[in-house]
């Protein structure tokens, strides 16, 4: 079939960003037509003007209210010309060969859904590079977000993603929940019959969150939501879920332990992960000031969504509450 791409990317009061982005996909070895929806969500601060710069690329822009990511990338296919979209974020950055790779791999082996990873980009921050080893690691995460490729039904995340027309139409887009309209939707597309696939090396570089406690309030809402998705996906659950929150009660427990016994021999297992992590991200990132701030990542990504997730559980799963009524804010009706 032919391929027309329409890259989606929802906007909202940050134009620097979008600079950036534009900037990449100026760059990109991609030699078919294909078109930039930019869904301005209600910003206070407009990137008209950053999109004004980039006149060689063909770029339609929209403005309108503030509803959430999600339903801005809903508005955006609804105004697309393609029949095949590219979902991503404003905060990330494109590779060179990103859109060669896509439409190679579809012409290939075509598929209606697909996911790619997120890497750190060398000009990155030693912060954001923190927590992006924390977020794709094979010893914090599993390395499932970082590009493992055996992963079934692999769940894309809409800061990387493509859909086809037929999805969109079939599925009709994503839900008003936020967090949780990503996995939300990968579910909702499966059950509908069309598969879903990890593309390889189709990555982008992804900014993720600038400060501690942005991530913090981030992975929380993952941490909180995915009770809600289980209990309206019964076929979804999973241990693995549990396992941040298995690390808080360990790594409490060890401190607990610890002071009360005054044997430090305690903490030893805690420790040795810690020193791991701290090693592998120093290699892996070729700087030891980002292996400094790794463990400390990895703490706040796995407190922030391990206790939120237990108490999530705790009033669906337990208590059977309503989740619009426990966590009204996640839901954008």
């Amino acid at each position: 079939m032919s391929l027309y791409l329409s890259i989606i990317i929802p906007v909202y009061n940050r134009p620097n960003e979008i600079d950036e982005l534009l900037e990449s996909l100026t760059k990109q070895d991609y030699d078919e037509d294909y078109e930039i929806v930019i869904v301005e969500d209600g910003s206070d601060d407009s990137s008209e003007q950053v999109v004004k710069k980039y006149n060689d690329l063909n770029i339609n822009y929209l403005y309108k209210t503030n509803s959430g990511a999600g339903d801005s990338r809903n508005y955006g296919m609804r105004k697309a010309s393609g029949n095949y979209f590219i979902i991503l974020d404003s905060d990330v950055i494109l590779p060179p060969h990103y859109l060669r790779t896509v439409h190679e791999f579809l012409k290939k082996s075509y598929i209606d859904c697909f996911g790619g990873a997120d890497a750190a980009h060398e000009s990155f921050t030693i912060l954001q590079k923190a927590i992006n080893y924390g977020m794709t690691s094979f010893f914090t995460t599993g390395g499932i977000r970082g590009g493992k490729n055996k992963v079934q039904k692999f769940e894309p995340r809409s800061f990387n993603m493509g859909i086809s027309k037929a999805v969109f139409e079939k599925t009709g887009g994503f839900a008003k929940i936020s967090p949780g309209e990503d996995p939300d939707l990968s579910i909702r597309i499966q059950r509908s019959g069309f598969r879903t696939t990890f593309l390889p090396n189709a990555y982008v570089f992804h900014k993720r969150r600038v400060s501690w406690s942005k991530f913090y309030n981030q992975v929380k809402g993952f941490g909180a939501v995915r009770p809600i998705l289980t209990a309206w996906y019964p076929e979804t659950k999973k241990i693995t879920f549990w396992f941040p929150s298995l690390f808080v009660g360990f790594s409490l427990t060890s401190i607990v332990l610890a002071i009360a016994s005054w044997n430090l021999s305690y903490l030893f297992p805690l420790l040795l992960y810690l020193l791991l992590l701290l090693v592998h991200s120093t290699i892996i990132n070729k700087s030891f000031k980002v292996g400094i701030l790794t463990p400390y990542a990895v703490f706040i990504q796995f407190f922030a969504y391990g206790i939120a997730f237990f108490k999530s559980s705790f009033y669906i799963r337990f208590l059977k509450r309503d989740p619009r009524k426990q966590f009204p804010k996640f839901f954008l009706d």
